[in-house]
């Protein structure tokens, strides 16, 4: 894969950006806080702000590295990150990338995750080359899924018991999307 980092990227309704450690308030006030937005992730609510903006300075030192894709999703019309989506995983011989992704409670079921996962797809399969862009769920968040199928992915199956997240041990629902299934 030729990895390009973390490249600024537009939507309709959302500029994908690098996170700054000034945006650590607004993480935290618009996700990382929210325990019902960690129920099934792998890290947990942040307890302060200070929390958050620790993290966004982590990741505002990781961003001189090609390999690093971590995406603050800003919405447009709020003018302040809603969520984030991110590289969770790589598996170079294959030239797969794994994609993980939250968003704020306020902004659940209006399309927001899978615009943002939209517009990455083409940047992964068409611009870095991985051949394959994959994601996985757990059985107990539908909704999840929901954003994978609308994007284009197809179910691969279920590994039972195959992640652990925040509820412990779960089933794990496997999305992926090859580049000889992508259709721009």
């Amino acid at each position: 894969m030729n990895h390009l980092g973390t490249q600024v990227l537009e939507t309709p309704r959302l500029i994908l950006r690098p996170f700054t450690v000034e945006d650590g308030p607004a993480m935290y006030r618009n996700w990382c806080g929210d325990p019902e937005v960690t129920r099934y992730l792998t890290w947990p609510a942040h307890t302060s702000e200070a929390v958050s903006t620790e993290i966004a300075l982590f990741w505002a030192s990781q961003y001189a590295q090609p390999t690093f894709y971590q995406w603050a999703m800003v919405l447009k019309s709020l003018g302040e990150p809603i969520g984030s989506i991110s590289v969770v995983g790589r598996n170079e011989p294959i030239a797969a990338v794994e994609v993980g992704y939250c968003i704020g409670r306020p902004w659940w079921g209006q399309g927001l995750t899978a615009e943002a996962l939209s517009r990455l797809l083409p940047f992964f399969l068409e611009e870095v080359g991985a051949n394959r862009v994959e994601a996985t769920h757990d059985l107990r968040n539908p909704n999840s899924g929901k954003v994978m199928a609308k994007c284009g992915m197809t179910f691969e199956g279920v590994r039972r018991q195959g992640a652990r997240n925040n509820l412990g041990l779960c089933d794990a629902a496997c999305y992926a999307i090859l580049k000889e299934d992508w259709k721009p």
